[in-house]
């Protein structure tokens, strides 16, 4: 009995140190992306695109998540010194409840960023997804990623595994006591992203039509997977101010001009006003107004006398 548990302990004491060989690993590697990282924006080289990893705006007790406050307040400082033209906010939407792309696009909006160069990805559930998915479906092959500087140094690692030239531009970080279990997560997710690339061989859980950065994209709802651009408002198409004028003039000119139709109705009403007042009479003939006349009022016209007449009367 003693026997096997000094085996067992053995086999738990080579397990740890496996475990913690592995974990020093993958800390050396990843944290060798530190060098494609910047603190200052004035050094962040160009890119078009800046891609902000998602996470909460609130703790799990209702307090406000510094890592969120401070990420917009990076992707606001890097399209304000011109460092980038776009932002694609990249978080998790697994839930109608839960939606960390709206709440960054809400929040950067209100830091004067304008909506038309903020993009949502709704389908960055983790790292891998976010960086994979902004070259496979938004099409970027460089672009720089914000987030603090132990995240950046795992998603430039990715990025760069997968053929994508990316730069970080770090966050502040928030006081240690807050932060303190956010860096003990990363050492294991560092482990775990290793594991992911080298081992599992695993991609983006979706990816889905491509999104053209700085072009029209059909309008498409807040919120749900797969939609990946807000809704926008269209523009009123402008009216020319020469039009209102010749439209006001035609219409004075048909209004003092009477139309057909109005004529046509003028001489109708004119006809039927006539008819009622003085009715018509149709015209006789001769025979019939002289049977009219009464007998005394005919002429007496003189007889020529017959030629019998005549010889008789003659001596």
């Amino acid at each position: 009995m003693k026997k096997f548990a000094k085996i067992l302990l053995a086999c738990l004491v080579l397990l740890l140190a496996l475990i913690a060989m592995l974990l020093g690993y993958s800390e050396w590697i990843v944290s060798d992306a530190r060098h494609y990282t910047y603190d200052q924006v004035d050094k962040v080289p160009y890119n078009r695109v800046a891609v902000v990893l998602g996470t909460s705006k609130y703790l799990s007790g209702g307090g406000p998540n510094h890592y969120f406050k401070y990420r917009i307040k990076a992707a606001a400082e890097l399209y304000n010194n011109a460092k980038v033209d776009f932002i694609i906010v990249s978080g998790d939407n697994a839930t109608v409840q839960y939606n960390e792309p709206r709440q960054m696009r809400r929040a950067l909006i209100k830091a004067g960023i304008p909506p038309s160069a903020i993009y949502m990805d709704f389908a960055g559930f983790r790292t891998l997804d976010s960086v994979v998915r902004a070259k496979e479906v938004f099409g970027q092959e460089r672009f720089t990623v914000v987030s603090q500087g132990f995240h950046n140094e795992r998603a430039i690692f990715i990025a760069r595994h997968f053929g994508i030239d990316a730069v970080g531009f770090n966050a502040e970080d928030p006081s240690a006591y807050q932060g303190i279990r956010t860096r003990v997560r990363e050492v294991f997710a560092r482990l775990m992203g290793l594991l992911d690339l080298y081992v599992l061989d695993k991609g983006p859980k979706f990816l889905g039509a491509p999104v053209p950065i700085g072009l029209p994209v059909p309008c498409q709802s807040l919120s749900t997977i797969g939609s990946l651009q807000p809704c926008l408002k269209q523009p009123k198409p402008a009216v020319d101010e020469a039009k209102p004028a010749a439209v006001s003039a035609a219409v004075a000119t048909e209004s003092a001009t009477p139309s057909s139709s109005a004529v046509t109705e003028q001489v109708t009403l004119a006809l039927s006003a006539a008819a009622t007042t003085e009715p018509v009479t149709p015209a006789k003939s001769a025979a019939e107004t002289a049977a009219e006349m009464p007998s005394a009022a005919l002429p007496t016209l003189p007889v020529a006398p017959s030629a019998a007449s005549v010889s008789t009367a003659t001596p």
